[in-house]
C-alpha cells in the first residue's frame, strides 16, 4: 500500500470516528515505533508542540506532516485518557546504492542523480518500479532503446537494505534507413540534408546522429517544419513520425509529411501609430515592393522587423513597439506591421548567469541596453545579437521579468559556454615539394573575450610565424584592437640570397555607419636582405638593412545574409598603406569584391576579385619583400609565391596582383548525409610588373585553373581538399595539384 492511499484512509478513518468530533485537551503525547528517529525530531516535524489540543484538523494535519517527511511507512494516531499516542513504522534505510554493469564511472554517477532512491534515505518500494523506468528512459535517450534494468533488494536487517540495480546497455539501436512520405514538392534527399538524424554509414563511425533518439526525432520534426514554412509552405503539418525495428541494432525511420498549398506574399502595408511621423518610415515602401509576389518566408518578415527595428534605432524612438499581422488567403498572405507607442518602461536589473569562464564585464560590454534605461526589445534583441557575435558562446538566452514596480524589469540572460580554442593544419602538394600550415587559437584568452592566435607556414625554403591578438570591443563601443607579430626567414642558397624579415603592427575597427566598417592602423617593418657572388645584379642592388614605418586604412562594405556560408549579397572592401618614414617610400592600394547568389534550391554560386597594387613612389623601387603575390585560396593549382616575374630562377613577385574567382557547390555527387559537400571552381589570375630591373622576365601571362573543392565535417572536425589542374600558365610556374587543411576545438 502506498504512501498516499494509506494517508487518504486514515483521513476517513478519523473523520468518523466519534472521538474527534470535539477537540479535546492534550495533556501528554507518546511516540511508539520510531528507532532512528528521535521523539523530539518527530514532534518538530509533526509541528505537535504546537498543539494544544486534539480535534479532527489537527490529526490531519500532523499525518501529513509526518508523511511528507518520507521517513515512516504507517503512521496511527489515537487519543485517550487527554494521551495522545503515535505508533510509528519507519522505512527502511538504503545503506547502499549500486549500479552493476554500467562501465562508465561519469555515467554511473548520472543514473544516481536523476533516480529517487538514494543512499543513507529512506527506501519506499512503491519508487523502484519508477526509477527503473527513468534508467530506461535514459538510456534510450543514447540509442540504447533496448536497455535491460532489474532491481534487487539486500535485506542486511529489519532497518537496513542494499539496493542494486543490475543494468545491460545491449547495443546502441542505428538508423538504417530515413524515409519521406507526403514529400511532393521537396526531395527526400534535401530533407535528409537539414535533419538531425543520419542514416548509419561506415564513414560515420563517431558521429551521435546515426543513433535512433527520440530526442533526434523531435527536432528533426522542428527543422523540416522550419524549411517548409521557410520556402512558402505556411500550412505544413508533420503527420507522424514511425521508428520501424528491425532489430536489436537496426531501426528504420519514416516522417510523414502534409505539406499543404505553396504561399506567395499579397499586400504589404504599415499600421502606424499618430504619434509618429509618417515620411520616417517611409523607406520600408521599396522593401515592400521587392518582396511582394514572392514566395513567403518567416525570414523575409524578419528581414522586414529588422529594418522597422535599425529605423527607430536610428531615429532614437523610445517606448516603441511592433507586430505582425498575417491574412491567409487563397495562396496568399498579405501582411500588416503594426507600429505603435508602448508602456514608458525602465530596466532596474540585468543579471549574468552561466558565465563559469567568461569574465562577466565582456558579455555586459555588447549590452546596448542597461540599468536605468528605457526598456525597449529593439535594443534587448540586439544586445543579444551582439553577445552571440563574439562567437565564444554555445547559446545565449533571456527572459524579461516584472521588477520592484511595475514600470521596471528585470532581464536575465543565461550563458552556455563553449569550446573556444581551435587548431588547425594544411598542407599542399606541388612540383617543388609542397608546403605546410600550421595554428592554433584562443578566441577567449583568459575568460577576456580577447582572442590570440599562432600561426606557421613552412616550405622547402622559408619559415614563417605570426602570432597576433584582437580584442573585438575594447574601448565597450563596438571598436576592435588588433595587434601581431611576424617573422619570416627565406634561404635561397641556389639563388644567392637569404632575407630576414620582422614586422609589428597595430590598428582598430569599427562601424561607421549600418553594414559599412572602417580600419586604422600602423605598423614597422625590419628588413635584412643578405647575398653572396652567386646572386644576380638587382638582388645585389637591393642588398641591406631597411625600415619602414607605414600607416593603413580601409573601408568594407557587407550587405551578405550571413558571414558564414552566404547564399546572397555581397561585401567589397578598400585598403591602402602609405609610408610615414621608409628607406624606400611606396604606396599600396587592395580593392576586393564578393557576391553571391542562390541560384536554385540546391546551388548557391559565388564571384570573388581580388587586386593588389604596389608602387615606388619618386625613383624608389619596391623592396622584394613588399611585391604582390596570390594566395594559394585566390589562385588554386600554383604554388604560394611561385608565379609571376623570374629573377634568373626565383620568383620575386610582381607590381600588381589579381585575381577572379567563380564558385558554386555541386548537389548529388556525394552519398546521402555524408556531412560533406563539393563545389567547383574556375579561377584566373596574373602576378606581373617589375619596377626595378628591366631583365627580369615578367611572364605577363594569364594563368588559370579548374578544380573540385571537397569541405567534409568529420569526426576529428571540418576538412577540406582542394583537387586542381592547371588550364593555363608560365613555363616556369610552380603547380600544385592537392591541398587538404584541417581545424578541430578544444
Amino acid at each position: 500500500m502506498n504512501k498516499k492511499l494509506k494517508y487518504i484512509l486514515l483521513v476517513l478513518f478519523l473523520s468518523f470516528s466519534s472521538n474527534f468530533i470535539n477537540a479535546e485537551v492534550i495533556n501528554n503525547v507518546i511516540i511508539s515505533g520510531n528507532k532512528r528517529i528521535s521523539d523530539e525530531t518527530i514532534k518538530i516535524y509533526g509541528q505537535i508542540n504546537d498543539y494544544k489540543e486534539y480535534s479532527e484538523k489537527n490529526a490531519n494535519e500532523i499525518l501529513k506532516s509526518l508523511f511528507d517527511t518520507g521517513f515512516f511507512e504507517d503512521i496511527n494516531l489515537s487519543y485517550e485518557n487527554k494521551n495522545l499516542t503515535i505508533n510509528l513504522k519507519e522505512y527502511p534505510v538504503i545503506s547502499q546504492l549500486l549500479i552493476i554493469g554500467e562501465k562508465s564511472k561519469k555515467f554511473e554517477e548520472e543514473i544516481k542523480k536523476i533516480i529517487s532512491l538514494k543512499e543513507k534515505k529512506s527506501f519506499i518500494k512503491s519508487n523502484l518500479a519508477k526509477d527503473i523506468n527513468t534508467i530506461k528512459i535514459l538510456y534510450s535517450s543514447l540509442g540504447y532503446n533496448f536497455a535491460k534494468v532489474e532491481a534487487k533488494i539486500n535485506e542486511i536487517n529489519e532497518e537496513t537494505y542494499d539496493v542494486l540495480f543490475e543494468v545491460d546497455r545491449g547495443n546502441k539501436t542505428k538508423i538504417s534507413k530515413i524515409n519521406f512520405i507526403g514529400n511532393n514538392n521537396i526531395k527526400s534527399k534535401r530533407l535528409k540534408d537539414i535533419i538531425a538524424s543520419e542514416e548509419n554509414k561506415f564513414w560515420k563511425f563517431i558521429s551521435r546522429n546515426t543513433v535512433l533518439s527520440e530526442s533526434l526525432i523531435e527536432l528533426d520534426k522542428r527543422l523540416i517544419f522550419n524549411y517548409y514554412k521557410s520556402i512558402g509552405f505556411y500550412d505544413i503539418k508533420i503527420n507522424s513520425n514511425l521508428a520501424e525495428i528491425i532489430n536489436s541494432e537496426e531501426a528504420n525511420l519514416t516522417y510523414t509529411i502534409s505539406e499543404g498549398e505553396r504561399y506567395s506574399i499579397g499586400k504589404i502595408s504599415t499600421n502606424l501609430d499618430s504619434v509618429f511621423d509618417k515620411k520616417i518610415f517611409f523607406p520600408l515602401n521599396k522593401t515592400y515592393s521587392k518582396l511582394a509576389g514572392e514566395y513567403y518566408s518567416p525570414f523575409k518578415v524578419k528581414k522586414i522587423l529588422d529594418e522597422i527595428d535599425e529605423i527607430i534605432s536610428t531615429n532614437n524612438l523610445q517606448f516603441v513597439e511592433h507586430n505582425v499581422e498575417e491574412e491567409v488567403k487563397v495562396k496568399i498572405i498579405n501582411i500588416t506591421f503594426n507600429i505603435f507607442e508602448g508602456e514608458k518602461e525602465l530596466v532596474e536589473r540585468v543579471n549574468i548567469k552561466g558565465n563559469t569562464v567568461t569574465n562577466e564585464d565582456v558579455i555586459r560590454s555588447e549590452l546596448i541596453l542597461d540599468e536605468g534605461d528605457p526598456f525597449t526589445k529593439i535594443k534587448l534583441d540586439k544586445s543579444i545579437a551582439n553577445i552571440k557575435s563574439r562567437n565564444i558562446f554555445k547559446d545565449v538566452e533571456y527572459s524579461v521579468n516584472e521588477g520592484s514596480e511595475d514600470n521596471l524589469k528585470i532581464i536575465d540572460i543565461e550563458i552556455e559556454e563553449r569550446p573556444t580554442g581551435e587548431i588547425s593544419a594544411g598542407a599542399g602538394v606541388g612540383t617543388s615539394g609542397g608546403t605546410v600550415s600550421f595554428g592554433i587559437k584562443e578566441n577567449n584568452w583568459l575568460g577576456t573575450g580577447r582572442s590570440v592566435e599562432f600561426m606557421m607556414d613552412l616550405d622547402e625554403e622559408s619559415l614563417t610565424g605570426v602570432v597576433s591578438f584582437n580584442d573585438p570591443n575594447y574601448d565597450r563601443l563596438g571598436n576592435s584592437l588588433n595587434y601581431y607579430v611576424r617573422s619570416e626567414g627565406n634561404d635561397k642558397p641556389d639563388q644567392g640570397y637569404e632575407n630576414t624579415i620582422v614586422a609589428t603592427g597595430i590598428g582598430t575597427s569599427f562601424e561607421q555607419y549600418k553594414d559599412l566598417r572602417t580600419s586604422l592602423g600602423t605598423s614597422f617593418t625590419y628588413d635584412d636582405l643578405r647575398t653572396d657572388s652567386s646572386a644576380t645584379a638587382s638582388l645585389k642592388k637591393q642588398s641591406g638593412e631597411f625600415t619602414e614605418l607605414a600607416a593603413n586604412y580601409g573601408f568594407s562594405y557587407d550587405k551578405r545574409d550571413r558571414s558564414f556560408m552566404p547564399t546572397s549579397g555581397y561585401i567589397s572592401s578598400f585598403s591602402q598603406t602609405l609610408p610615414l618614414y621608409a628607406d624606400r617610400n611606396f604606396i599600396n592600394n587592395t580593392i576586393t569584391h564578393s557576391t553571391y547568389k542562390t541560384i536554385t534550391e540546391d546551388i548557391v554560386g559565388a564571384g570573388k576579385f581580388f587586386f593588389s597594387a604596389i608602387n615606388g613612389l619618386g625613383s624608389d623601387e619596391v623592396r622584394l619583400s613588399k611585391r604582390r603575390n596570390l594566395s594559394t585560396q585566390r589562385l588554386r593549382g600554383f604554388e604560394r609565391n611561385k608565379v609571376g616575374p623570374l629573377d634568373g630562377t626565383d620568383h620575386v613577385g610582381g607590381n600588381y596582383a589579381a585575381s577572379l574567382n567563380f564558385e558554386a557547390n555541386l548537389p548529388n555527387l556525394l552519398p546521402e548525409n555524408t556531412n560533406a559537400d563539393i563545389g567547383g571552381f574556375l579561377d584566373f589570375g596574373n602576378v606581373w610588373g617589375v619596377d626595378y630591373d628591366s631583365s627580369i622576365d615578367d611572364s605577363n601571362e594569364l594563368r588559370s585553373s579548374a578544380g573540385l573543392a571537397l569541405n567534409w565535417m568529420s569526426p576529428l572536425g571540418p576538412m577540406s581538399f582542394v583537387l586542381s589542374q592547371n588550364i593555363s600558365k608560365a613555363d616556369t610556374d610552380k603547380t600544385e595539384s592537392f591541398r587538404f587543411n584541417l581545424g578541430t576545438t578544444f
